[in-house]
């Protein structure tokens, strides 16, 4: 076998690597963005523990298909950039997504949200919701919302019966 197919075997295989490990992936077009704007974007991403990278297209369907993800195959036209997360399903998402909003070049195509391959509607629908410390600071206040007024109540009646006391 030749050099050049050894090293695409193992470009493919890393693709593929990549795929599985995330938790999150968002495919993206990026014609019209400047060099300074990619690597804005790419700052911040990498701020977030994403992994944003370029591959060719054909490299990046045959890595697909070794997880059964071929679905998001057609998205794989022109230049496209991938952000791989391994952590937070929603930060690729959200920061390309905010990104998009400043910078109308920028569009996201597809994604994989933990397996399941997701239109460009689903992935913008994730980047709105809050971040895993947004959600836990909400739950944590609907947790304590009967215990504040559980003790608001006790207050009042004990104020209640020191007025009638005095």
């Amino acid at each position: 076998m030749s050099k050049a197919i050894e090293t695409k075997k193992v470009v493919v295989q890393t693709i593929a690597d990549k795929f599985d490990a995330a938790a999150s992936v968002v495919v993206v077009d990026y014609r019209g963005l400047n060099v300074a704007q990619l690597t804005e974007l790419r700052k911040q991403l990498r701020e977030e523990g994403i992994e944003f990278k370029v591959y060719k297209n054909s490299m990046t369907r045959r890595a697909t298909e070794v997880h059964g993800l071929e679905a998001i195959n057609e998205h794989f036209t022109g230049p496209n950039a991938i952000a791989f997360s391994n952590e937070d399903v929603v930060a690729p998402a959200r920061i390309i997504n905010e990104f998009a909003k400043g910078n109308e070049a920028l569009e996201i195509k597809a994604g994989i949200i933990e397996g399941n391959v997701a239109s460009a509607d689903e992935m913008k629908a994730l980047a709105e919701l809050p971040s895993r410390d947004g959600l836990l600071s909400m739950l944590l206040s609907v947790l304590q919302a009967p215990v504040r007024n559980f003790a608001a109540t006790t207050k009042a009646v004990a104020d209640q019966k020191e007025e009638q006391g005095a």
